[in-house]
């Protein structure tokens, strides 16, 4: 029980490390189909695409991690992101520092 509490917990801390949170995935596309449409934008460093245990699909969403923030910049330049007929919704997932997070708590 512990060890699945730690893997949750590891889990949660490697996406904050990531740039975007893509939804709205197609069933249809692979973590490498993701990578390569995000590379037109600039060097892709990671793409987790996490997968249902129980379905064996994947969840409709995933992290892609750029080199540098100018290419993160790249992406939001363009209005709309379209892949396999499918609009993707894209959010920008902030960077903070962990004294940042503590003062907001409090």
């Amino acid at each position: 029980m512990a060890a699945a509490g730690a893997v949750r917990a590891a889990g949660r801390r490697s996406r904050r490390l990531f740039d975007i949170f893509v939804a709205e995935v197609p069933w249809t596309v692979s973590s490498k189909e993701l990578k390569e449409y995000f590379s037109q934008f600039g060097s892709v460093q990671r793409c987790q695409l996490p997968f249902d245990r129980d379905t064996g699909f994947h969840k409709r969403y995933c992290w892609i991690k750029f080199s540098t923030p100018q290419e993160v910049q790249n992406v939001f330049q363009k209005d709309s992101h379209i892949l396999e007929g499918a609009k993707l919704t894209l959010r920008q997932q902030s960077r903070r520092r962990r004294s940042q997070r503590r003062s907001q708590r409090e």
